[in-house]
């Protein structure tokens, strides 16, 4: 946000810089030069004149802000509204061209209905506090629509612990995935620190054969199925969990199940 925030008071400031030079040049612009053109102008009077030096021009910008602090929290919205629509069309290019990987992957797991409609992926760590919280929410949504998928992707970037469980978790899954979602709420919604003795106990209750699922644990395809997911995690612009893709749009954080709902509603109606 400080940096966002300085980035818009160096916008401002070049801008009223240019406002300055148009105006000292006798070059008629209005109160904000809100457009490049109004910016070239003040800059070619300025420079064919020869009027100005920088004290004046800095003496003009500084009585300017004095004056007219608000323009600055108005640059700043401008700034993140531009950023956010910038982000969001990446976005969109990424999900579109990598679809298959965020949504189908061989082992992510699923609740909910695995045929449904409309699919939300969650990236998630068994060590995030706030992941554990937002279980009630995936729970919710799955119960009251038959008709949602609801995908789990493993992002474990909590520490070795995270990531020593996360390959329990996909060994398990490859195992057994029609109890993936009971091991998933155990481990998750388990109190204390998650860890591969946590997980691999978790599993041997819901029937897994330790020697075949310390077999599976080898399999280099689960490590190299956890880097794919930091690639993608890195070009959609995600560094926390929980955070969500659904339909073509990134939400970041816990924001609860309403928030998700609606997020949900908007990818139906896109169908």
């Amino acid at each position: 946000m400080n940096k966002a925030l300085l980035l818009g008071t160096s916008g401002a400031v070049a801008g009223l810089a240019m406002l300055a030079v148009g105006f000292a040049a006798g070059t008629a612009l209005p109160a904000r030069a809100d457009s490049a053109v109004q910016v070239a102008q003040a800059d070619t009077a300025a420079t064919t004149s020869g009027k100005l030096d920088r004290a004046e021009v800095e003496g003009i910008v500084r009585d300017y802000l004095l004056k007219n602090p608000e323009i600055l929290l108005e640059v700043q919205s401008a700034l993140e509204a531009k950023q956010a629509e910038e982000q969001k069309i990446a976005h969109e290019g990424v999900i579109k061209g990598q679809k298959n990987e965020i949504f189908n992957s061989t082992f992510d797991g699923v609740v909910g209905n695995p045929d449904g409609k409309v699919t939300i992926v969650e990236f998630y760590d068994y060590n995030c506090g706030f992941c554990k919280r937002a279980i009630e929410d995936m729970q919710a949504l799955t119960k009251s629509d038959s008709d949602l998928r609801f995908v789990l992707k493993e992002f474990p970037i909590l520490g070795p612990d995270s990531q020593k469980a996360s390959i329990v978790s996909m060994a398990f899954h490859k195992m057994m995935p029609q109890k993936y979602g009971e091991f998933h709420t155990a481990l998750l919604g388990g109190e204390g620190r998650a860890t591969e003795a946590k997980a691999i106990k978790i599993a041997l209750s819901l029937g897994a054969n330790e020697a075949k699922l310390r077999e599976h644990m080898k399999d280099p395809d689960i490590p190299e199925a956890i880097s794919k997911t930091y690639e993608l995690a890195t070009k959609l612009a995600i560094s926390g969990t929980p955070s969500y893709v659904v339909g073509n749009e990134v939400i970041f954080g816990a924001l609860g199940q309403d928030v998700l709902a609606e997020k949900i509603a908007a990818a139906k109606a896109q169908l």
